[in-house]
């Protein structure tokens, strides 16, 4: 293992908080290997940092100290580097250049304690390295203190899915009354503004990206200050620096006045993975893009006004970037992979990804564009969100796709609330008509239809190929047809999905078709693809009607160019691909998506060879949405270059108006489209603003878990131009702050919000003249809202023909419960708080109390205690995981409170090598690890000595959480919930070992909510009385006339003095007070106890009292014969009577002898006491004949005296 490094970091802005389970939910402590994921917020769900394995591999390693967007000082010899409010980072500064060598220096220590080599250094947006390691090296980084997280490099892809009316004319901008004009037209429209694409490259030639070819001379124009650098004055005064980065195809002089920068980075990716033209890819080790995205994207935001667009020879007039005034740097971070056919080995890795932020944010460019996602989000504070941070923070706006998994809730992507998340919608698209021969018709998308086209229908799965009758041949996958069942003239009805939509059509052509109608299976997208056949692309909604009908023999149908039919499909209409919040990670208090925009058959650049035709292509997806939004953002920088990026994006909200579904009504649900499609016409003038920065985001990364050193801010409360509240139970009052953009009284009004009551205060704010701040609350309270699902709403304020629109989004939760609650003693309580959301009862359960184990000193140095050691020393400690843990818990208390120990867990496996590892390495002198539900096995707890003065010894504590164990007694064990109404519930335990630590959980219900019970005893109580450990006893027979003795039992005191009280049924007995008791008669049936009372100097006397016994009743038992005198040939019976002082009739054995030989007679309480037994024959002689009564539990026995019988002859 490495040793702790000497240098202390001065401050860190942004640490994983670790120092006990966090505030709102049980997880790992400070994971250093894979995605870090702090809290949610209640109820508290167990959800712990996953585990990821200590793979050889390329890392994302995360270090301590801030990067340089955003160091406020602190560090010895380095000024503050963060920029000022409406100000951008100028790398060019001396002191940010000197706290970025600095940056670059401490990562090249930390590297090379490990022997690893840097691949990647990031120092501006975020402070770490990319690096390839073993196994090993991975897990000796995890242990170093200056390392905040280890991330396994990802691989994350490009979100599209593949208009008579551009959508620069949708959004408003063109024409005489547009927002470009009323800006100084579209040669000014984003002028001095610069926009960085990560994406696939970009396709220079292209006229969309045309531009004068760039000089040496300085001026207001991009220029060449070096051999491939190029500078440019921007609009805000701050200057670009760029790089046209030769490679393939790519040369000094594809940059331009238009392409201020194009840059590649491909380490992480690997070039040994690349596609090129061989393969039929066209991928180039360059800027060169040789998948078409980041030209679409890239020209959908900022391409040339006026370019002549077409697609397969058919010319599709002009189209422009929303922003074409504006400059553009290419970073190519996405590459494609071998195979054409698949999307799989493509996409774009996060070391590659964090290169290029970190490199665009030092060339100085004023709004970022990221058309990529990874899947729904599972933390607002991953690697690429961090360095998104420090872009923000140095003043650039981040548009990013919202993701294509829709339309499924909580699939949304990029989710961190200084990004604009952006959603898709619809545009007026070009159109074909699908007419049956029955006379139905519907509408799709279609370029690929100029004439009609008519012939046969059938469905794809009617001509299949053999072996190729389910899915593949549904959707018309390659291969999977048949030709020789097409009959000539036919056309093919093929379902969307899996497969690209024109390989689908390319299938069809292959076996002799002649046309093909697309469905899609679920509502979706209709896309106006360049398909090799006529093609016509229909929604869900009419895939019945035609399945159907293409099933009856002799179907026919005819395709025919633009929309025929009574229907046109509304717009914007949100895409059915878009991906939806809720975002469940971290609380559920950022509500996302943010905006919505075009993303539906965009028409913009493709890719090209150098020597190639620039080509243009329709594509959908929120990877188009995200560039209009990043090009509007452009726009807005153009008219007020110091906006920061908080404006930016509130003003867009807080002026867009609702989307539509499929049939023309307005859709209101947040989750879908945020705050609605934006509105380029109204944005410049919102009214009003939600400002926010970097000191509100550390404050949100505080709330949620992590140690950015301010004070800490919920969710909620982050002055967004959105309000959510992911678990509410009581009412919640949020606070929000306005700047104004001109005077005005405005007033509030609240819409929908169904079974929430929302108060707003005050209902009007006033404001003199533009540039004033007020404050107002919403206090949030349920009426009957369903729990624990989200309830939306909107809250709008409105001053004349002003709107400020801001979505609301609650989810009132079930109970609020505290993650962790603290007991003490070996017997005591803990009263637990805990709010419910609704009325009704909510059971308690509970596994635990599970005793902790103190691990053992192997030196022998620090005697009860688990070690000692200086600074620089390490201890490793190994521990057993059970099956069945439900949680496992890794306690260091040091016992200098002024020292500071780190506390590293790993996961080991058969072989003992780490696998999995958490680290806590806050600046305290205690450290802990929680994991839930870990696997069990072998683990390590290796405890880092970082300072200590000289010395210190540690306690070091492993606890697994088992069903069972010492009780854990809730009081009461069902919550009797009242709505918003806290309530009290009791946790107690008693007989805990001394001086341990114990931990338990209670679960309440289903719910999913847990709390952790933490117990330290300490030392045992000074005991005030004796305690009895075993009860006194009786010994003796329980009869009259017997005599009882008393033992006094065990106690746990020495040299006690006993006395005595004998009791009958609980009352004394008057005079018994010896040892010993002679029982009475009048005993008979009674309960006999004897209490001992110790005694001894100092002490309060305690009595015991023994287990009773019963006395049992006396009885006399008479037996007579029928015959004292008889013949031989008479029968004689005896009569047997039983008699006690019980109440009940005796039971039991009567044996009756005759001349000694017994016969046993059963009495039963029928008999009530008497039986007549018949003796045996008998023969002439003198019989004696006796009777005894054996007893019965409550009854003693008795014999009777004999009878004399003569029998003659």
């Amino acid at each position: 293992m490495s040793k702790p490094p000497g240098g202390r970091v001065a401050t860190s802005s942004i640490r994983k908080a670790v120092s006990t389970i966090a505030t709102a939910g049980l997880l790992a402590s400070a994971l250093v290997v894979g995605t870090a994921a702090a809290a949610s917020a209640a109820p508290i769900v167990p959800g712990g940092v996953g585990q990821t394995s200590f793979e050889p591999g390329r890392y994302i390693v995360t270090l301590a100290e801030d990067a340089v967007a955003t160091y406020e000082g602190g560090t010895s010899g380095y000024e503050a580097t963060t920029p000022d409010e409406g100000d951008q980072l100028n790398a060019r500064r001396a002191p940010v250049q000197s706290y970025s060598d600095y940056l670059e220096t401490k990562q090249q220590d930390v590297a090379a304690a490990v022997g690893a080599t840097i691949d990647y250094s990031y120092t501006m947006a975020l402070n770490g390295f990319a690096a390839d390691l073993t196994a090993a090296q991975a897990a000796e980084l995890a242990s170093n203190k200056d390392v905040v997280a280890l991330t396994p490099d990802e691989l994350k892809h490009i979100t599209a899915v593949q208009n008579p009316v551009p959508s620069t004319e949708f959004l408003g901008l063109e024409g005489d009354g547009g927002v470009w004009a009323a800006t100084g037209g579209a040669e000014t429209a984003g002028a001095g503004v610069v926009v960085g694409v990560l994406d696939t490259g970009i396709a220079p030639e292209n006229p969309a990206f045309a531009g004068d070819p760039l000089t040496t001379v300085a001026g207001d124009e991009p220029y060449l200050s070096a051999e491939n650098t190029i500078t440019y004055t921007k609009g805000d005064g701050d200057t670009f620096t760029g790089t046209c980065q030769t490679g393939e195809q790519f040369v000094v002089g594809d940059c331009s006045t238009k392409i201020v920068g194009a840059r590649y980075f491909v380490n992480g990716f690997g070039e040994a993975n690349l596609g090129d033209a061989t393969t039929g890819t066209g991928e180039f080790v360059s800027p060169r893009d040789g998948d078409g995205h980041g030209s679409h994207t890239g020209s959908t935001a900022v391409g040339n006004y006026g370019t002549e667009a077409d697609v397969l020879g058919r010319d599709f007039g002009t189209i422009s970037g929303v922003a074409p005034a504006a400059k553009i740097a290419a970073y190519k971070v996405c590459w494609s992979g071998p195979d054409d056919g698949a999307t799989t080995d493509d996409g774009c890795t996060t070391t590659d990804m964090l290169a290029a932020i970190n490199q665009a944010v030092r060339d100085g460019v004023d709004v970022l564009n990221f058309s990529i996602g990874g899947g729904a989000a599972e933390t607002t504070f991953s690697p690429t969100d961090e360095a998104f941070l420090g872009a923000a923070a140095a003043g650039i706006f981040v548009a990013a796709s919202a993701g294509n998994s829709g339309p499924g809730s909580s699939t949304l992507d990029n989710a961190s609330p200084w990004i604009t998340t952006v959603a898709a919608s619809t545009i007026p698209s070009y159109y074909g008509t699908v007419t049956l021969g029955d006379g139905q018709s519907f509408v799709g998308a279609s370029i690929t239809v100029t004439d009609p086209v008519a012939g046969g229908l059938v469905n794809s799965t009617a001509v299949a190929a053999a072996g190729d009758a389910g899915a593949d041949a549904a959707l018309c996958a390659p291969g999977s047809l048949d030709p020789a069942l097409v009959p000539a003239d036919t056309l093919i009805v093929c379902d969307r999905g899996v497969v690209d939509r024109t390989a689908k059509s390319a299938e069809v052509a292959r076996v002799g078709g002649i046309g093909m109608v697309l469905i899609n299976p679920t509502p979706s997208s209709i896309d106006p693809d360049a398909h090799t056949i006529p093609t016509v692309h229909v929604d869900a909604r009419f895939r019945t009607p035609i399945v159907e009908y293409a099933a009856t023999p002799g179907a026919t149908v005819t395709l025919s160019a633009g929309n025929s039919t009574d229907y046109t499909p509304p717009t914007p209409a949100l895409a059915g691909f878009s991906s939806r919040g809720p975002v469940l990670a971290d609380g559920s208090d950022i509500l996302k998506p943010d905006i919505t925009a075009p993303g539906v058959a965009i028409l913009a650049a493709g890719p090209n060879q150098a020597e190639g035709t620039p080509t243009f292509e329709f594509l959908s997806g929120t990877s188009m949405s995200s560039p209009h939004i990043a090009g509007l953002a452009a726009l807005y920088l153009g008219e007020r270059p110091t906006a920061t990026p908080a404006e930016i994006k509130s003003a867009m909200m807080t002026s867009a108006y609702n989307t539509v579904d499929a049939d023309g009504v307005e859709i209101t649900d947040p989750f879908a489209q945020g705050a609605g499609h934006v509105d380029p016409t109204k944005f410049f003038d919102p009214g009003l603003l939600y400002l926010n920065g970097p000191t509100d985001w550390l404050g949100y990364l505080q709330g949620i878990g992590y140690d950015a050193g301010v004070e800490p801010i919920d969710g909620s409360n982050l002055n967004l131009a959105s309000i959510a509240i992911g678990t509410l139970t009581a009412p919640e009052t949020i606070t929000r702050t306005v700047t104004s953009t001109q005077a005005g009284v405005f007033t509030a009004s609240v819409a929908g919000l169904d079974g929430i009551t929302a108060t707003v205060e005050p209902t009007t704010l006033e404001f003199a003249a533009a540039g004033e701040t007020k404050s107002y609350t919403v206090t949030l309270a349920r009426t009957d809202a369903p729990l624990d699902q989200f309830t939306t709403g909107s809250l709008t304020w409105t001053s004349g023909e002003t709107t400020v629109r801001s979505p609301i989004a609650v989810q009132p939760a079930t109970i609020v419960a505290p993650a962790e609650v603290d007991g003490t003693g070996v017997t005591g309580s803990v009263d637990v708080s805990v709010t419910p959301g609704g009325d009704g009862d909510i059971p308690l359960t509970t596994s635990g109390l599970s005793l902790g184990t103190l691990l053992p000193d192997a030196t022998g140095d620090a005697p009860g205690h688990s070690g000692s050691g200086v600074k620089g020393d390490e201890v490793t400690y190994d521990v057993t995981v059970p099956e069945g843990a439900e949680f496992a818990r890794f306690d260091l208390d040091s016992i200098d409170d002024t020292a500071d120990l780190d506390l590293i867990v790993y996961q080991l496996d058969a072989a003992g090598t780490p696998v999995a590892g958490w680290q806590s390495a806050t600046g305290a002198a205690d450290e802990r690890v929680d994991l839930v539900a870990p696997e069990a096995g072998a683990y390590q707890m290796i405890v880092s000595v970082f300072a200590a003065n000289p010395s210190t010894a540690w306690d070091a504590t492993a606890t697994s959480v088992l069903p069972g164990g010492s009780p854990l007694t809730l009081t009461p064990a069902v919550i009797a919930g009242q709505q918003g109404v806290a309530t009290t519930y009791t946790a107690s335990w008693a007989d805990l070992e001394p001086q341990s630590r114990y931990l338990g959980l209670v679960n309440y219900g289903d719910t999913g909510a847990v709390t952790a019970v933490a117990v330290t005893t300490g030392e045992a109580p000074e005991p005030t009385a004796p305690v009895n450990v075993t009860p006194p006893t009786i010994t003796g027979t329980p009869a009259p006339g017997s005599t009882l003795t008393a033992s006094p039992g065990e106690w746990d005191t020495e040299g006690l003095a006993f006395t005595y009280q004998w009791q009958s049924n609980g009352a004394d007995i008057a005079g018994a007070t010896a040892a010993t008791y002679k029982v009475a008669k009048a005993d008979q049936g009674a309960v006999i106890t004897v209490a001992v009372t110790a005694t001894a100097e100092g002490l309060d006397p305690t009595t015991a009292v023994s287990a009773g016994v019963t006395v049992a009743y006396t009885s006399t038992t008479k037996l007579s014969v029928n015959r004292f005198l008889a013949f031989s040939w008479q029968q004689l019976s005896a009569t047997v009577t039983v008699k006690s002082g019980s109440p009940a009739p005796a039971e039991g054995t009567v044996t009756v002898t005759v001349n000694g030989k017994p016969a046993d007679v059963a009495l039963t309480a029928a008999n009530n006491g008497t039986l007549t037994y018949t003796l045996p024959k008998l023969g002439a002689g003198v019989y004696v004949v006796k009777a005894s009564y054996g007893g019965s539990p409550t009854v003693l026995g008795s014999q009777s005296s004999s009878s004399l019988v003569w029998v003659i002859f």
